[in-house]
């Protein structure tokens, strides 16, 4: 597929890469960006547009690679600089977009600025990040009352090079990631430098990780019911936003948010013309499989994005979250960070026909949608053993959190391989279900009913049907519990979210099935179509 357009963003599919677990090139039981290269021919082949890339920085992997030591620098467990700039080359050359992550909330312990704020109490580096004294009797308890959002207080106390308890240090996630100081003038200089970085070695676009929690209100106060929050959401993100957009403009390149906002009208301030290209759908990730409730989601995100121009994101899973097999197969389908727990009852056949069907939902929405690795092979949430999670959100949960590990489990390659093919050495860093072989990627590709088949044929049919084109979108009339909108040039989508087979419209022609339909040609439960008007 040839690169074309400046707009390629407002309705692309966009495939994360979360490269520990993509492919092992070197067998050393981790992914790396060799293995990412050697597979870039099945990631043009299943259709996308661009790939996204979590963090591949120099890392002590505290949050799997989210606390950034160096961001000029790959981590040697993925490869080295020179290889990040052929990957971007050569996916390229086969049509594809290249995006990486960038963490501006906060970066490692190990980070030079850091190390030279706790080497020296009176270091300028100091200022870069939020020290303060400790409350109570010798400064014992910490500076606030916030909490990680991994659990646990959001402080933790150096140690003075005396060897004397010191000053506190906020961390807004694992103590490992201390947040910057964004009022100060070079961490936003840095950051902009970053950018420079990676957009003059061909990067297209940039996420950005935490993009609604940078900018805290100086005073740190406690979280008071009615009040500003002191950290999220705060006004002055803006006038940074609008920095990092002065540089993509530079370039050329996207910038994409990571923002969880509930509130659209603050959220969509942020998707103004002079601040962030598009933010990622997370009322849509989280909303359950019920047709009232995606339909309010589709309604409220294409509403909240008309004013200021921007086009919407669908998403139905990420690194972070439980993978859609599973969440759909579940009593509660909905997505809640808190519910989290070990041994949920799943149905995976029940999960799976949604996800299918999720799947030609998303895809028929206008706007761009983003695909995370091995939904293509419809992988189900895996069952990592307790002492073998890796996750700081599991241990900052007292161990109830099964944390975020379970979607992130290596791929499965080849269902005949030692590792299903995603590497001929060690282990892999986390452990692959004995039962993966039916979905590895070898397997499914020559099987016309496979989840990868179906998601290759729906990405050549996105792209191909001018009726997927632009943003036109209404509903149709549909009995209750049936979502059915049409596109452009007489493209329909039907999702029948009900316990029973639903009429087809009387004429059309059947473009895709997320399952079989019925002898009689209904629509089952749980299933999708694509029709195109006859």
């Amino acid at each position: 597929m040839p690169l074309s357009g400046d707009d390629w963003w407002r309705d692309a599919a966009i495939y994360q890469v979360y490269v520990r677990s993509f492919a092992d090139a070197d067998g050393d039981g981790t992914g790396d960006l060799a293995g990412v290269r050697a597979r870039l021919p099945y990631l043009a082949e299943l259709g996308v547009d661009a790939l996204w890339f979590n963090p591949w920085y120099l890392s002590p992997m505290a949050d799997g690679g989210y606390d950034v030591a160096d961001y000029r620098a790959v981590d040697p467990a993925f490869g080295s600089l020179d290889e990040a700039e052929k990957l971007i080359s050569e996916a390229r050359d086969l049509g594809l977009r290249t995006l990486v992550d960038i963490v501006p909330n906060h970066v490692s312990d190990q980070h030079p600025w850091f190390r030279a704020a706790l080497a020296d109490p009176d270091a300028a580096e100091r200022d870069l990040f939020h020290f303060r004294p400790g409350r109570g009797p010798d400064g014992a308890e910490p500076p606030n009352g916030w909490t990680s959002e991994f659990g646990g207080p959001a402080w933790t106390r150096t140690t003075d090079p005396d060897g004397t308890p010191g000053d506190w240090y906020l961390h807004l996630f694992a103590a490992g990631q201390p947040d910057l100081n964004w009022a100060r003038a070079e961490v936003r200089e840095e950051h902009e430098d970053v950018l420079r970085f990676w957009f003059a070695r061909g990067a297209a676009g940039v996420r950005v990780d935490s993009a609604a929690l940078l900018c805290k209100d100086p005073a740190l106060p406690d979280l008071v019911d009615g009040a500003p929050h002191p950290y999220v959401d705060r006004d002055e993100l803006h006038e940074v936003y609008r920095g990092w957009r002065a540089v993509a403009d530079e370039f050329g390149g996207v910038l994409v948010g990571e923002l969880w906002l509930p509130d659209t009208e603050r959220f969509v301030r942020y998707l103004r013309p002079d601040e962030l290209h598009t933010a990622f759908n997370f009322d849509f990730l989280a909303c359950p499989w019920d047709a009232a409730r995606l339909r309010a989601s589709v309604d409220m995100t294409l509403a909240a994005h008309a004013p200021v121009g921007a086009p919407a994101t669908w998403v139905l899973c990420n690194h972070d979250v439980t993978r859609t097999v599973t969440r759909y197969g579940r009593a509660d389908t909905g997505f809640d960070f808190a519910a989290k727990r070990f041994d949920t009852p799943t149905d995976l056949a029940l999960g799976t026909r949604r996800a299918r069907a999720a799947a030609l939902l998303s895809l028929a929405l206008p706007g761009s949608v983003y695909l995370y690795q091995g939904e293509e092979l419809g992988l189900p949430e895996a069952a990592v053993p307790p002492d073998r999670i890796e996750d700081p959100m599991h241990f900052r949960s007292g161990g109830v959190d099964p944390g975020r590990d379970g979607c992130r489990v290596p791929l499965p390659w080849d269902g005949d391989e030692r590792h299903y093919g995603f590497g001929e050495g060690a282990a892999p860093w986390l452990p692959q279900p004995a039962d993966w072989a039916p979905y590895a990627a070898a397997r499914q590709a020559g099987d016309p009913a496979s989840t990868l088949s179906l998601y290759r044929e729906a990405l050549r049919v996105r792209r191909t049907e001018p009726g997927f084109a632009g943003g036109a979108f209404r509903w149709l009339d549909a009995p209750d519990g049936v979502l059915a909108f049409a596109r452009g040039d007489g493209l329909t989508c039907l999702v029948n979210l009900t316990t029973d087979a639903v009429r087809l419209p009387g004429s059309g022609e059947l473009l895709l099935a997320s399952g079989p339909l019925d002898e009689d040609g209904g629509l089952p439960a749980d299933t999708a179509v694509w029709l195109r008007a006859g």
